[in-house]
């Protein structure tokens, strides 16, 4: 026995209603555990006469996190003040145009590993610019996040409060 139309189309329209309600909330929570991960996805800059300024927002564990490029590839940057140099992992290597130089020993969390001296010819942070970092090219890193360490940091001014780490570049006048 064949139901009428209009039973028909309030099954159909009940079932596309469930479908948008659950693509929404799929869609809204993907965001929302996104920027939980990466609250700086595209961090802004403050300019004066005298510097730039960019202001990172800390993750729900503490880390600082932000999107940012070297060599004009966008990549997601930690910040790490206890990483020597930048570590950008070697899955990212080919991407970002980088070669691999003088290999080197790495001690990390996990031992000791063999590494690759490479130099970032351009990277940037918001508006902040540097060129010519000494980095190392890490291999088992197991992510995509390029270790922000202080062969970058120490060009640039910085300090925490409040769950917000604040990064200065001065301007030569």
């Amino acid at each position: 026995m064949s139901r009428p139309p209009g039973q028909r189309l309030g099954r159909i329209m009940l079932i596309l209603a469930w479908a948008a309600a659950l693509f929404l909330a799929t869609h809204f929570f993907g965001r929302w555990e996104e920027s939980r991960e990466n609250p700086n996805p595209a961090p802004a800059s403050l300019h004066t006469q005298n510097y730039i300024e960019v202001r990172l927002a800390g993750d729900g564990r503490g880390h600082f996190v932000a999107g940012g490029q070297i060599n004009g590839t966008p990549v997601r940057f930690l910040l790490d003040t206890g990483a020597t140099d930048v570590a950008v992992p070697e899955q990212l290597v080919e991407r970002l145009g980088l070669e691999r130089g003088v290999e080197i020993t790495l001690l990390t969390a996990n031992g000791r590993t063999t590494g690759y001296r490479t130099y970032l010819a351009h990277l940037q942070l918001g508006d902040i610019v540097l060129r010519d970092v000494r980095a190392l090219i890490a291999p088992g890193m197991g992510n995509d996040q390029v270790l922000l360490g202080m062969s970058a940091l120490r060009q640039l001014e910085f300090t925490q409060r409040d769950g917000t780490l604040v990064l200065r570049q001065y301007i030569e006048p």
